[in-house]
């Protein structure tokens, strides 16, 4: 808990300067704003690696999950911050964490049955909270993208359109997303099927056919940007129905079976 409170906190102080450096009133320096930050993940990731271990086995809970999935996107994003200028965006990200963090921190949840995990399983749940964190930042640039190609057309340059990177930087660095993504759905799948011991079980099925649903419309899009020239809105519709499904099928199930039902 002192590890989640920490970090929640440096997340909101990490926004408050960020937030004073948009307006033009703040005197932080960005060494001075990474610098909190990485210490806000740090914090973040011992906080949430070690809720999702218990006396009783593996907690996989909605809670844990969501908090792990958060982290793994900051830390993605903070490395990014190398290559493109999406500092603006800590304001959005940064609080969200900060309610992830505690909340996971607070929840109690359900050890899930097993207390070891071999290798392959230990690949699969690997590649599919990786690829979940890599296409959540996607449909989050999706949704940037449409909003800012919104207010072009409509020739408003204040605002979201002044804060973000130009709509062009902004539709590559979202292909880019989405094939990292794509290939880390792809692992997911792929050691499901390898190691899992019945991947369209009655308890798996929704989520195995959901899963593979939101493959085929991530790699249907990359497929139209290559052969066809799709952009844009086309792309932020693919993007985020493609995330909604996926998102259905793990975090939907969990829901309902958690806090619904009582369930692990």
């Amino acid at each position: 808990m002192p590890s989640a409170l920490a970090a929640a906190c440096l997340y909101l102080f990490v926004t408050f300067l960020q937030a004073r450096r948009l307006r033009g009133q703040g005197t932080a320096g960005a060494g001075l704003v990474y610098g909190l930050a990485a210490a806000a993940i740090v914090l973040h990731g011992y906080s949430a690696i070690t809720s999702i271990q218990s006396p009783g086995g593996i907690n996989l809970g909605f809670f844990k999950v969501s908090s792990l999935i958060f982290w793994l996107i900051n830390v993605s994003f903070l490395l990014s911050l190398a290559r493109r200028p999406l500092q603006n965006l800590l304001v959005i990200l940064f609080p969200l964490s900060s309610i992830a963090v505690l909340i996971s921190a607070l929840a109690p949840g359900n050890a899930s049955p097993f207390d070891q995990i071999s290798t392959g399983l230990l690949l699969h749940i690997g590649s599919s909270v990786l690829a979940y964190a890599v296409l959540t930042i996607a449909a989050c640039q999706a949704a940037l993208v449409a909003l800012q190609d919104h207010q072009l057309k409509r020739h408003h340059t204040g605002g979201l359109a002044q804060l973000l990177p130009p709509l062009q930087l902004m539709e590559t660095m979202l292909f880019e997303i989405l094939w990292v993504g794509l290939l880390l759905l792809t692992a997911a799948i792929g050691t499901g099927m390898l190691f899992l011991d019945d991947i369209f079980a009655q308890s798996l099925v929704h989520k195995t056919v959901l899963t593979i649903a939101a493959w085929g419309l991530f790699a249907t899009l990359l497929w139209g940007r290559h052969q066809l020239g799709w952009r844009s809105q086309t792309a932020v519709r693919f993007t985020l129905a493609g995330f909604l499904v996926l998102m259905l099928g793990y975090f939907g199930s969990k829901l309902v079976l958690e806090l619904i039902l009582g369930r692990v």
